[in-house]
């Protein structure tokens, strides 16, 4: 993409679309208004989701953990942007990672924040990277760590009793409904975000937007 002197990419992450929350919100369409390129780095769960947001811009999508009937997208994507090199990934890594982390979020009801490492993780993964943008954690960050901007923008879906009770009405399967029955209790969870990345000739400037 070039042409202009300045670019407006949205980002999004986590929609969990349809898996805990029925449809996308309506403050993401007006969140992302006007923007030339979406990129939404990872579990989105439903080919819908991707189409609505494709009535906004063209969509560059990665898989999440939570994206097994979307096997056709990539685990990872490289574009460039204005001259800068931005690599979209979701975040998770292997289960000796995450469980644990998970386990204790949950025991923990909220409270405790995991993934505090990913970042970094991330960095050292993809040091070429002028722009690493990730999901995952649900909860939005935006740093510079050697000269790369990681920016996290959020999720639009959070943990809730409600959204639990969505999915367990789905009848999930034994572990993930053993473990829904902690987290339908949560009682601390990040609210809602998208965000927006602007570039001009000089820099990157990430933005967190609520919904």
């Amino acid at each position: 993409m070039a042409g202009t002197l300045t670019t407006t990419i949205g980002v999004i992450s986590d929609t969990h679309c349809p898996e805990f929350i029925e449809r996308l919100p309506e403050q993401v369409f007006t969140a992302l208004g006007g923007v030339q390129l979406i990129l939404h780095a990872g579990d989105v769960t439903g080919p819908p989701t991707l189409e609505d947001l494709a009535r906004i811009a063209p969509v560059e999508a990665v898989r999440g953990d939570h994206d097994g009937s979307l096997g056709e997208l990539p685990a990872v994507r490289e574009l460039t942007v204005d001259g800068r090199r931005i690599v979209v990934v979701h975040g998770q890594r292997s289960r000796w990672v995450e469980e644990p982390q998970t386990l204790l979020w949950t025991l923990s009801l909220g409270f405790f924040r995991p993934h505090r490492d990913l970042p970094r993780s991330l960095r050292r993964r993809f040091p070429d990277a002028d722009v690493i943008v990730y999901g995952h954690t649900h909860r939005a960050d935006a740093r510079t760590i050697d000269g790369t901007l990681l920016f996290n923008p959020g999720a639009v879906h959070q943990w809730n009793g409600a959204t639990a009770a969505r999915r367990l009405g789905q009848k999930p399967g034994w572990f993930e409904w053993c473990w829904l029955q902690v987290a339908r209790h949560m009682r601390r969870s990040e609210p809602p975000t998208v965000g927006l990345l602007v570039f001009d000739e000089a820099r990157v400037v990430p933005r967190i937007v609520g919904l």
